[in-house]
């Protein structure tokens, strides 16, 4: 086969597609344009997941008229002269290939104003061809409108995901944006309904907020850190938010990374900000996190990948210590002596003085649930699970001997004698149990659990929170929950689960969204509603209230693990004890 040039048309095409991979590319290209001509606003309308439209609106400097031509050929940028600049990028964008790529792709109208124009111009292009080019009155400003994406490269139109996937991605690469530069005010618009927006503020925490909702904010603790780069003089600052270790998943996909303003992948950042949890977190579990890292842009290059979401330091070990020690740092303030077991309040509201176990109160193994506030912990006299004068609960197949109560051993093992020795016996999986086994007697017998209304509350949740509370509302309906739309991602909150209310309803409430959003299936999600409520470790209880939950642990089905597998009974007969005694 003969070598030939390639058609102008076929290269244009060929180089788009190492910019524009999908709705979301085009995006997010055109949002940093935005970014980097100063906007204060910028607004995104999406038709058809990005199929069919996409238009981004700003309130930035503009473009003058004699340069709009020329914005939209290949290699030309406002942001480098020369290949020193490379050096030392602080712009998102610089390559000058954006909306070249995008134009080659789609049907493109570019309108602008310069900011000392009294006019604007538009430019209309198609398939990267100009067909047409007129003055016109606009604000200050530019719009940019993507039709068609795709029209003339078939091939890879085919290749774009689900509706649901294509618009998750492009909601993650504005809210990333949202957060990077939260002195913007950021409108997302999806087939003419507004799914999120920024204040602009300049509060990084109110866009977190917004992003992640408020009921996982208020699980999350302030980052501030800052090491020199060796060497350079330079600063690298650490600053974000991270989740406290009782709220963690199954990977690292939700730690979130920005280098100078831009959203990265780092494998190795990443596994920083995992390291910085060692020993507090269980293994395979990972934390959340939101990090905005600032280092000198001479010691990082952003032009190692085309689509610029990786970047490589000069010196990455001294990115990973500093990320990992700011983390680790604010992690280890808030973890004596057990984080997991402490009130969740907002980060910044947390009282972190008292650092002597929980006591809690009113608490009824059938079932209402503690006030972790409260320093009591008894039953009524009306609470009690009823008892034969034998102890046996005939309605209930016995399944473990009859065991008497010794004592607690570190707020978490309660200590019992039987028959056969001494059963040390986990309280926060054995109340576990107890919880789920009897939750699924009720829905046996009936199409819920019981709902009690509370005073309500208004919760903020993410866009993905969104997605899941709105495809598993006859689920969270079944477990007692009364949740009605209050505006934009945003939820009133009227009823929960008779055994939740004594307990802290938003974070339990979150855990529950958070699993959702795994897709997990409703035997799962009952597990860890059992899971949220049960009594944690790091509780004192009174002797009565131990053997209470241990008379119900008795005739509970399966008491030897909880409902994920893990042990809650260890048993030590006489023999292996009194063996330890001899030599």
């Amino acid at each position: 086969m003969a070598i030939r040039l390639l058609d102008d048309r076929v290269v244009s095409q060929i180089a788009a597609g190492e910019v524009v991979e999908r709705p979301a590319s085009v995006v997010k290209e055109l949002v940093e344009n935005a970014l980097d001509a100063g906007a204060s606003f910028v607004q995104i309308e999406i038709a058809d997941s990005g199929r069919r439209r996409i238009q981004v609106n700003d309130d930035g400097s503009g473009i003058p008229v004699e340069e709009v031509p020329l914005a939209v050929m290949r290699h030309a940028t406002s942001k480098l002269v020369t290949a020193d600049d490379l050096s030392h990028i602080e712009t998102l964008g610089f390559r000058g290939e954006a909306l070249a790529s995008v134009a080659a792709v789609s049907r493109l109208t570019v309108t602008s104003r310069y900011r000392d124009a009294d006019v604007g111009v538009r430019l209309r292009i198609e398939g990267g061809e100009l067909i047409e080019q007129a003055t016109i009155g606009v604000p200050v400003g530019t719009i940019i409108a993507v039709e068609n994406l795709f029209f003339n490269t078939p091939a890879r139109k085919k290749f774009l995901k689900s509706d649901m996937t294509e618009k998750r991605v492009i909601n993650q690469i504005v809210m990333n944006y949202a957060m990077a530069y939260p002195h913007v005010r950021f409108v997302l618009i999806h087939d003419d309904r507004e799914v999120f927006r920024s204040l602009g503020t300049g509060n990084f925490a109110d866009v977190v907020v917004k992003v992640v909702g408020l009921s996982q904010f208020r699980q999350m603790v302030e980052v501030s850190g800052q090491d020199v780069v060796r060497g350079h003089g330079g600063t690298i600052r650490v600053r974000g938010f991270v989740s406290e270790p009782n709220l963690n998943r199954k990977d690292r996909t939700r730690i979130t990374l920005f280098v100078n303003g831009r959203a990265v992948q780092d494998n190795s950042l990443s596994y920083a900000v995992s390291q910085a949890y060692h020993t507090l977190l269980p293994k395979g579990r990972y934390p959340y996190g939101i990090l905005l890292i600032q280092v000198p842009p001479e010691i990082v290059d952003v032009n190692v990948h085309p689509t610029k979401a990786e970047v490589r330091f000069e010196d990455a070990s001294a990115v990973f210590a500093a990320v990992q020690r700011a983390v680790r740092d604010v992690i280890l303030g808030y973890s004596q002596p057990s984080l997991a077991n402490r009130h969740q309040t907002r980060p910044m509201d947390r009282d972190w003085d008292d650092d002597k176990p929980t006591r809690i109160g009113q608490m009824d193994f059938g079932f209402d649930i503690p006030d972790r506030a409260d320093d009591e912990f008894s039953f009524g006299d009306n609470q009690r699970p009823a008892y034969t004068d034998e102890g046996e609960q005939p309605q209930r197949v016995r399944t473990l001997p009859v065991l008497r109560v010794l004592g607690q051993i570190g707020a978490a093992y309660i200590v019992t004698e039987g028959p056969a020795g001494m059963y040390l016996i986990d309280q926060h999986g054995a109340h576990q149990r107890i919880l789920y086994e009897s939750f699924r007697r009720v829905l046996e017998e009936s199409d819920a659990l019981e709902s009690q209304p509370i005073e309500t509350q208004t919760i903020d949740v993410s866009v993905a929170e969104n997605r899941a509370i709105q495809a598993n509302m006859d689920m969270l309906e079944r477990l007692g929950f009364v949740l009605e739309s209050f505006g934009i991602n945003t939820y009133a909150l009227r009823a929960v689960p008779v055994e939740l209310t004594q307990t802290d309803i938003i974070s339990g409430l979150a855990h529950l969204i958070e699993r959702l959003q795994e897709r997990i299936d409703p035997e799962t999600l009952l597990m860890h509603l059992a899971d949220v409520i049960a009594v944690k470790r790091g509780v004192i209880m009174p002797q009565e209230d131990m053997q209470a939950l241990i008379r119900e642990l008795e005739h509970t089905p399966s008491p030897k693990q909880d409902t994920f597998g893990e042990t809650i009974i260890l048993h030590f007969s006489a023999e292996q004890i009194a063996r330890q005694f001899r030599n």
